[in-house]
């Protein structure tokens, strides 16, 4: 971009700004930036050329990507997922919708249920749900939630004693499972309702550490709606109130790793907010944590531990556009030890951090890294999508076949 073009371009952010009713410090603060770099980008002092940043930009002035940069291609504008990357859940919806176990305060003629099954069967199952979703393979998690839910809220409702208990802690869990697979589909609300079925299910087991597990899965609901505010009040509310538990006493193994989770969903919070320093002070938190464990460990299907701390770094450091941080600690990692979802995370954000870098070639091999450990992530998680979207948008025409292919097995073409 020459001086002349971020003059121009420049003039178009101040034009489309005022259309859209801001002053520079209300466009900065809904930016996560300062009202001087808005007023440096409009006098044409500084360039604008990462697509993420472009993006972010186009949204808030509420105009179209090739109408704030007319050198970029016309393309569809942040087009909703296609159906076969939104429908998945949809079954899933439905069963969260209305109260889950009405037939069993109101029963009918002829309503009597079947034979409950056992705690032992249903924590089997618990755990197939959990590892449907950690593979995103979300149409086979609808399909197996569509009974075990409705068993497990009857089963809450009349079983006794422990195994009553048992089964509100399997209900909590399944209700997490649902939650994180809701965040990765983008489908924020219906997250939210999960996540706060799973704190009341958890809470009735007496298992306050499976309440914090589960308002770090609402904190992600209420990252992906935008809600900054109400993520960072149930984050730092939940850190602060363990860390008062904890004060006297060494922490256990379930503590720390519920600990460390909360400092990096807040990190998480910080960093989409563009707060680098608070997010970095809790990523160095959590870092502490980590060492305090000394292993990775999966409590609460959380997968915390020291290299899943540097994953987040990752992901912190690519939401900060500190694309050359992102890849100097994802590289450096071994993560063979954690699941080919954590694997293929990692993967994922470094592939976005290669994007930031324009380096297209890295990116694109560590997603097609990524799609071969977690095929369904790349389909379904919104970052990866962007991430190949924004590749295909790099390359134009050029856009080598591997590519193109990926794009359409992700849903992810421009046009």
């Amino acid at each position: 971009m020459t001086d002349d073009q971020q003059r121009e371009f420049g003039r178009r952010v101040k034009e489309f700004r005022k259309r859209a009713g801001l002053d520079q410090q209300g466009l900065a603060g809904r930016l996560g930036k300062s009202a001087s770099w808005v007023s440096q980008v409009e006098r044409g002092a500084i360039p604008v050329k990462r697509l993420d940043a472009l993006r972010a930009l186009a949204d808030q002035l509420g105009v179209a990507l090739h109408q704030l940069e007319p050198s970029l291609p016309a393309a569809a504008p942040e087009e909703l997922p296609s159906p076969s990357a939104t429908n998945d859940l949809d079954g899933a919806r439905l069963l969260i919708s209305g109260h889950p176990a009405l037939d069993v305060l109101l029963p009918g003629r002829g309503s009597e249920q079947d034979s409950a099954p056992s705690t032992a069967d249903l924590a089997r199952r618990v755990e197939t749900v959990w590892d449907l979703a950690h593979q995103s393979a979300f149409v086979e998690l609808t399909t197996n939630l569509q009974t075990l839910v409705p068993a497990l809220e009857r089963a809450a409702r009349v079983a006794t004693g422990d195994d009553r208990v048992t089964v509100l802690r399997l209900l909590a869990r399944t209700y997490q499972a649902l939650a994180a697979a809701f965040v990765r589909q983008d489908e924020a609300d219906a997250a939210w309702i999960a996540a706060d079925r799973a704190i009341r299910a958890a809470e009735a087991s007496g298992q306050p550490l499976e309440v914090c597990a589960a308002i770090y899965r609402l904190v992600h609901a209420f990252v992906r709606l935008k809600h900054l505010d109400q993520a960072e009040y149930a984050a730092r509310t939940a850190v602060q109130t363990l860390r008062d538990h904890i004060a006297d006493r060494s922490p256990t193994p379930e503590e720390h790793s519920v600990l460390g989770s909360l400092h990096l969903v807040l990190a998480l919070v910080h960093a989409r907010a563009g707060r680098r320093s608070a997010a970095k002070a809790e990523l160095d938190e959590a870092r502490g944590v980590a060492r305090e464990l000394g292993a990775d460990r999966n409590d609460f299907n959380l997968e915390f531990g020291p290299t899943n701390v540097e994953i987040q770094a990752v992901a912190t450091a690519v939401d900060l556009g500190d694309a050359g941080e992102a890849i100097d600690i994802g590289e450096s990692l071994n993560t063979e030890g954690l699941s080919a979802e954590r694997q293929a995370r990692l993967l994922m954000d470094l592939g976005r951090a290669y994007v930031q870098r324009r380096q297209a070639g890295e990116a694109l091999d560590c997603l097609l890294r990524a799609e071969g450990l977690a095929p369904e992530l790349l389909r379904t998680h919104v970052a990866a999508r962007s991430a190949i979207r924004e590749l295909v948008l790099l390359a134009g025409t050029a856009a080598p076949e591997e590519l193109r292919a990926l794009a359409e097995r992700a849903d992810a073409q421009d046009s």
